[in-house]
């Protein structure tokens, strides 16, 4: 079984910032990447940011420049470090993992507020 445990939520004002930290534990040997959606009301869940075990990254268009994913591949914890937080950026955040082309775990969100 494998669990992905989030962490750093919160409530911020517009222009500051928050990090946010997702630990993977249990029989998962290999991870070939990591990444961090997200779902706000109303909408589709989005992927905001992913990053390979080579540490090749990509982010959504509305992020770039503002936040910034990193991993500790021997921790088996992916990071998203959000800078210049705006009110459109309040959702639930997700942490994923995948082992080949999908992501194919999930961990439980994690919410972030961010108030104008």
């Amino acid at each position: 079984q494998v669990q992905l445990v989030e962490s750093g939520g919160g409530l911020v004002q517009a222009g500051g910032s928050l990090r946010l930290s997702c630990a993977a534990s249990g029989s998962i040997f290999i991870i070939n990447g990591m990444g961090w959606y997200r779902q706000a009301p109303g909408k589709q869940r989005e992927l905001v940011a992913g990053i390979t075990s080579a540490g090749i990254t990509n982010y959504a268009d509305s992020v770039k420049g503002r936040f910034t994913i990193s991993r500790d591949n021997a921790k088996k914890t992916v990071y998203l470090q959000m800078n210049s937080l705006k009110p459109e950026d309040t959702a639930v955040y997700y942490c994923a993992v995948r082992r080949g082309n999908q992501y194919d775990y999930w961990g439980q969100g994690t919410q972030v507020t961010v108030s104008s």
